[in-house]
């Protein structure tokens, strides 16, 4: 009987020692399972962006080309129809004098002086 109880008491050792053991085992699998949830979580995102965000980050891109091309396109035409009227340019000496601008009026409109008494 004496012998019976010893082994149950080693038994019960035995199972002391073992649940620590088992706990980090636990532990550890909990931890295994969470990494591998994250790395998938990872690559559902990356896999995400491949698909969905870069094209649409792409055709965002090529519409503010065009658009800016256009706003250079126009501004060029803005310069040269503006480049005549520019500080050092020769011509705008003439054309923006006051007697220039009224020689062009008087030419364009002959009642202009009427109108202007």
């Amino acid at each position: 009987m004496a012998d019976q109880k010893k082994k149950h008491e080693v038994g019960e050792k035995e199972l002391v020692e073992m649940e620590p053991v088992k706990e980090i085992e636990i532990e550890t699998k909990d931890i295994v399972a969470t990494s591998k949830l994250w790395i998938y979580i990872i690559i559902g995102l990356l896999v995400y962006m491949m698909f969905f965000i870069i094209p649409d980050i792409d055709e965002k891109v090529t519409w503010m080309e065009k658009d800016l091309n256009s706003v250079l396109v126009q501004s060029e035409r803005f310069k040269k129809s503006t480049r005549v009227f520019a500080k050092d340019n020769q011509c705008a000496s003439c054309h923006l004098s006051p007697d220039y601008l009224l020689h062009n009026l008087l030419m364009k409109y002959p009642s202009f002086s009427d109108i202007k008494a």
